[in-house]
Formats: C-alpha cells, structure tokens, sequence
C-alpha cells in the first residue's frame, strides 16, 4: 500500500458530471472497499455525460444511476467535508473551492489536472476518444497515487 493510502477520497470537479464521477467509478472498481470514495461538483445543475456513461462502461463501471451533487448539497445532507481524508480536484475551480471550505480542516487537497473533453471532436467516435483520453488521464493519475488496482480484472 502506497504511503499516505486515505480512508476516504472526495472526487471534485465543476459539475460533478464528467470528470469527478469517472473518478468516482473508477476508483470503486479499482480499490473496492480499501476506502469510502465519493464526488461532488462546484455546481450540480446537469446530468451525467452520456459520453462519460459510454467510456466508463467500456470497462464496466457503471454509471447511468449517477446523480450529480454539488459541495453545498453535501453540506445540506450533512455530509461533513472534515470527514475525508483526501479531497482529489481534478479541475481549477473545484479545487479553489475545495480550499476555501476545508481551510478550518485538517485534511490533505490534491489537483490532479484532467483534461476537459466535452466540446471536443466534431464526430461521435472523435469525442468518445478524447473522453477515454480524459479517463486514462484519471487511471493513470489513480494508479501513481493508489497503486494498482486491488482488482486484477479491473484493467
């Protein structure tokens, strides 16, 4: 187990709708239950990205169910940011916020910087690819941090 290995990861990035819930899925599958996993997005005013659905089933994580919610739901729901070890920004936006609301906690924030693929490509297969880039980036970025998956199946 990689030094520093969390009890819990809060995933964030604008929307919680492509970056942080690939993460999110990602690292089920990966770590199982080695820690609790959560995402959260800066606003939640969206739904999920069919494309991420798309590049996220290709190695089956599943997340079509996957409802988008923002810091400020989380904190309505009584989800306690002081409560994660670890908050992973993978955007510059949910990385200044995750800053300005963990500044009284004593809890480490990460950026990972992800590229952005929504807008990108003119054809279908051109965005699913710059999608599995944006989701290899995560992998990548996952496996340096967490080390490799728990699950040998999972690649």
């Amino acid at each position: 187990m990689p030094s520093g290995f969390p009890a819990s990861v809060l995933f964030t990035c604008d929307y919680n709708v492509v970056r942080s819930p690939m993460a999110e899925g990602i690292a089920k599958l990966f770590y199982g239950h080695s820690f609790y996993v959560q995402s959260a997005g800066v606003k939640n005013d969206l739904e999920i990205d069919g494309f991420v659905v798309a590049v996220c089933k290709e190695m089956d994580v599943e997340l079509t169910r996957h409802r988008p919610r923002s810091f400020d739901e989380m904190q309505d729901w009584g989800d306690d940011l002081g409560g994660f070890d670890l908050i992973v920004a993978l955007t510059p936006a949910s990385q200044r916020k995750a800053l300005e609301l963990t500044r009284f906690y004593h809890l480490d924030v990460e950026y990972w910087p992800i590229m952005d693929p929504t807008g990108l490509g003119e054809t279908r297969e051109a965005k699913l690819a710059r999608y599995r880039q944006s989701r290899d980036q995560i992998i990548e970025r996952m496996v340096n941090r967490f080390g490799p998956p728990r699950d040998t199946n999972a690649v």
